[in-house]
């Protein structure tokens, strides 16, 4: 049996299990407003360097540690911070793929 519609906040009647477009565009805001204050990849450390660590890594660890799926991303286990010990750390780097990173993991540094 289908779920009922509910009111959003702005007073539209909004479908089970989807969003206003007032949400929408609240949200948009919201990451905008982060995305302006946070530091550009470069400054946060991801160099050429990096850039090819990374793909060193992922030549000898390719597969991804949540699902067993090709590995694209190097992630960080403890998140570094800017701390550049951390960062280089390779005991703190594991090999996810992209939707491991950005769903499950992303999940659990939330609840942390």
């Amino acid at each position: 049996m289908p779920r009922p519609p509910h009111l959003c906040n702005c007073g539209r009647t909004v479908a089970h299990g989807t969003r206003c477009a007032c949400q929408i565009a609240s949200t948009r805001a919201r990451n905008a407003r982060f995305d302006a204050k946070r530091p550009t990849a470069r400054q946060r450390g991801y160099s050429r360097k990096w850039e090819q660590a990374r793909l060193e890594w992922l030549f000898h660890h390719s597969w991804c540690v949540m699902c067993g799926k090709a590995a694209t991303v190097v992630d960080h286990i403890k998140p570094h911070g800017g701390d550049q010990s951390l960062f280089w750390d390779f005991r703190n780097w594991q090999s996810l793929c992209q939707r491991c990173h950005n769903s499950d993991k992303q999940r659990q540094e939330r609840r942390a």
